[in-house]
């Protein structure tokens, strides 16, 4: 990349770190089951986000080559990939929608369909339950199950 595009860069991604500030500013809970509250991790994240950006406009790299090609297809799918995992978070809950994703990236790397396949339910379960017994953090199983119920 190019100082320009590091700027630039930097611009969008200081946009986006008071995005999520602004979405973390607004999270209202009726009930506080930790002393710092929902707000603090989305708030230090976007912090961090937005000083980098900062050192980033101030300091870009020293120049560098856009990805072209099928890294830069591959690169695509991932953001699109990433946003598909966002919305269909809740919907489809985690379980599921963790395994398609994390199997797809490690097919977009090259990774083969049995490994890849593999690698997404262990992930998925093995995270699951990290979350679930480990952090006491619960977890969408989906909006199609609860309909079922």
């Amino acid at each position: 990349m190019s100082g320009a595009a590091d700027r630039v860069l930097s611009i969008l991604l200081l946009g986006l770190a008071a995005f999520i500030a602004v979405q973390a500013s607004q999270l209202d809970v009726p009930f506080s089951y930790d002393p710092v509250g929902p707000k603090a991790f989305p708030m230090l994240l976007s912090g961090i986000l937005a000083l980098l950006s900062v050192i980033l406009f101030f300091r870009p790299g020293q120049g560098g080559k856009w990805p072209r090609g099928a890294l830069l297809l591959r690169l695509l799918g991932v953001l699109v990939l990433l946003g598909l995992y966002a919305w269909f978070f809740t919907l489809a809950g985690y379980l599921i929608t963790t395994a398609i994703t994390v199997a797809v990236l490690a097919w977009l790397f090259n990774s083969g369909p049995a490994k890849a396949v593999i690698s997404g339910v262990l992930l998925s379960i093995g995270s699951y339950l990290l979350f679930t017994f480990a952090l006491g953090i619960t977890l969408p199983w989906g909006a199609w199950l609860t309909s079922l119920a």
